[in-house]
């Protein structure tokens, strides 16, 4: 690993291709794969390629904000979450951004309304590029603030 990205224990990383400009992640070293938050999941074939079609609720304790989005599947998996229950979850890959850094992760799709964070950054989607350093937050992924309109008469 040349010049590791050190990570804290959460970071504000965005997905372009599913549409989301910022989310708040945990960095989560115990997760094998990583997980988004998602609901009505929906598949579907656009030429001749499997795609899912799914609703989230990008914000922390935010149920009215909700995003569409689609992704193609790479498949299902089961999962054991770490209370040891097991789940039948669909699997995309997409592009993750964290900084100035971007490379393509495979992410599982599960209901997490009842957890704090909307998404896990698993070991895998940051083995041999990242270390993270469990004291600390925010240290790559720099929230986002919204930008003024601008007016002109």
């Amino acid at each position: 690993m040349s010049d590791p990205i050190i990570l804290g224990w959460r970071e504000w990383v965005g997905l372009p291709e599913l549409g989301i400009r910022q989310i708040k992640a945990k960095v989560d070293t115990g997760a094998r794969t990583s997980a988004l938050h998602a609901f009505k999941v929906t598949p579907f074939t656009e030429n001749g390629v499997d795609h899912v079609k799914f609703y989230l609720h990008p914000k922390q304790r935010d149920l009215e904000t909700v995003q569409v989005c689609r992704a193609p599947v790479v498949g299902q998996r089961t999962v054991t979450d770490s209370g040891g229950h097991k789940e039948e979850r669909w699997v995309i890959t997409t592009s993750i951004t964290l900084g100035q850094h971007t490379w393509p992760i495979e992410m599982t799709l599960t209901s997490r309304d009842e957890m704090l964070f909307r998404m896990l950054l698993g070991r895998s989607a940051i083995k041999d590029l990242a270390l993270v350093n469990p004291a600390r937050s925010y240290l790559v992924g720099k929230r986002l603030r919204r930008t003024k309109p601008t007016h002109s008469d």
